[in-house]
């Protein structure tokens, strides 16, 4: 055994006689050419492949929404359209009932603003039912919205204040158990606005009239518009992502298949096709996607209206927004394991469609997008750094992930300055979706977290501007302390990240050939930046 021993084992390596940083090189040297490089240089062909995969993807929908803007008809002219009319002798009764559902949940700072813009729509009283969907556990919170309802109501407005016992089902919960009210059954239509939406007052006007006058289509979803994009760099950052989503991946997705995500809000549903295809469900955190998937499985169609906008508002603070991207990736990926298989059994729609569906929404979009993303560029990139022997195409490292950010900036031509940025910080996000992505996938334990994305309002502009009317008048304003909780501002996984990169970097900076630590060290400081807290508004504590 000892001769064996001396066989396998260099001499330098047996009985410690080296130092403890040779022996591990040694154990480095002795696994890498076995084991490190075949297995790294397979990831290297599935972060390949993903890339490509998503490269293609990417200019299937660009080279579609180029067919679209030049030769598709809008779609007021694809479908029946016809807008309703003010009738003296008909009166109201040409207009169909619908419903308003405003779901809420300790919403302090914007309550007011999206019943005020539900109460302001462009639609006969008598043929509109607002209802008030609040969720809030806060009994302040509770008061002073049912205070604005009963304000509103004094004013002639058909609105009522509903609340449950419990939260169960969260959103979906609220919205099923609002559409169960007897005084809601004779409306034939439902329009859903998050608490921080504020519709235009023709928004019913100009989307209604596709429903009515086509009886195969179940939704119309409108775009959002945000009122805070220049808030902060954060916003801007979004902005940029969710134009793209909008411009191109819904604009796509109605003019092909009429299928598309529900975004969740912003949309009018025909109440006969959500009791058809089986109501809101709660079993994943993307109650909206889960219902147009089994909507549109029924054969019903989806209209996307990019010119009808609706303001809204983008989380301004990391902890919040970070929330929201955890429940949008990692309920998109749990519905997909939850629904592949009923896709594909499925004998209503063509089998065209339900490739898309699932390789080109599920699959590509909602899987493939977040984890190539991280994955190759914050890992395998970086780790082939330190394994020289694994070599990585420069069309995959430089090339294609160039193209691929040119074609998502179309969205926002006015943030093509800050593309450089984005990209940065869409690899930090990365990290968060595939955690997430992987959670949906295999439902681990966070897989149904719900936490409802902070709305800010104008709170932090009001602050301001009454410290503001105080120094005018002299008066004394207290000093601003930001909140330092280590909890609250340090991310331990983006510090851990940024360390890695960095000693990659510098590791490249001496040995490498293919200068990676120019991106490395860009990358590094990203990491730091979003580890430290220093990334969206910091709210300030008087």
């Amino acid at each position: 055994m000892a001769e064996a021993s001396q066989i396998l084992l260099p001499e330098s390596f047996q009985g410690g006689r080296g130092d403890f940083t040779d022996q591990i090189w040694l154990i480095w040297e002795l696994i890498k050419a076995p084991l490190i490089v075949p297995v790294l240089r397979l990831m290297v062909y599935i972060s390949l492949t993903m890339s490509l995969m998503l490269f293609f993807e990417r200019l299937y929908m660009g080279i579609v929404i180029i067919l679209v803007k030049l030769f598709w008809k809008k779609p007021e002219k694809r479908y029946n359209y016809e807008p309703i009319q003010d009738d003296l002798e008909l009166g109201s009764s040409n207009f169909p009932h619908v419903l308003i559902q405003i779901p809420m949940f300790n919403e302090r700072e914007v309550y007011k603003i999206s019943i005020g813009a539900a109460c302001g729509l462009s639609w006969p009283a008598d043929r509109l039912v607002i209802q008030v969907l609040d969720d809030s556990t806060d009994p302040v919170i509770k008061q002073m919205v049912e205070q604005e309802c009963l304000r509103w109501a004094s004013k002639g407005i058909n609105i009522t204040y509903q609340i449950r016992e419990t939260r169960g089902g969260y959103k979906a919960g609220a919205l099923k158990e609002g559409l169960k009210r007897s005084y809601v059954k004779h409306c034939e239509y439902v329009a859903i606005f998050d608490a921080d939406f504020r519709p235009e007052p023709d928004y019913l006007r100009r989307a209604i009239p596709f429903l009515v006058h086509n009886s195969d289509i179940a939704l119309v979803q409108a775009r959002w518009r945000f009122v805070n994009a220049d808030e902060c760099l954060l916003t801007r950052m979004q902005e940029m992502s969710l134009d793209y989503h909008f411009t191109v991946e819904q604009e796509v997705g109605s003019a092909t298949h009429a299928f598309f995500g529900f975004n969740g809000t912003a949309g009018v549903w025909r109440i006969a096709a959500i009791n058809e295809a089986g109501g809101w469900k709660d079993r994943t955190t993307v109650e909206d996607m889960d219902l147009a998937v089994r909507a549109s499985l029924r054969g019903w169609k989806f209209v996307y209206l990019g010119d009808l906008q609706v303001k809204s508002e983008l989380p301004s603070t990391f902890k919040a927004f970070r929330f929201q991207q955890h429940r949008w990736s990692c309920g998109p990926a749990n519905l997909f394991r939850k629904m592949v298989m009923e896709i594909v059994r499925n004998k209503k729609v063509k089998f065209w469609k339900k490739v898309y569906v699932i390789y080109s929404f599920f699959f590509v979009r909602k899987i493939i997008a977040h984890m190539v993303t991280f994955f190759f560029y914050c890992v395998v990139l970086p780790l082939t750094i330190l394994v020289p022997e694994v070599y990585v195409p420069i069309w995959g490292a430089v090339y294609i992930p160039s193209i691929i950010t040119i074609l998502n900036s179309v969205g926002t031509p006015r943030s093509i300055h800050l593309l450089f940025y984005w990209i940065l910080f869409e690899n930090v996000m990365s990290l968060h979706r595939t955690k997430a992505t992987l959670i949906g996938l295999f439902e681990a334990g966070r897989a149904n977290e719900w936490v409802v994305t902070e709305k800010l309002g104008d709170a932090l502009k009001n602050k301001a501007a009454a410290d503001a009317a105080k120094l005018k008048a002299n008066a004394k304003v207290p000093k601003i302390r930001l909140r330092c909780k280590l909890g609250d501002r340090i991310n331990t996984l983006e510090l851990g990240f940024a360390a890695f990169l960095f000693l990659c970097g510098c590791y490249d900076f001496v040995h490498g050939k293919n200068c990676y630590f120019v991106y490395l060290f860009l990358q590094t400081f990203s990491f730091l930046i979003t580890g430290i807290g220093y990334v969206g508004t910091i709210i300030p504590s008087s």
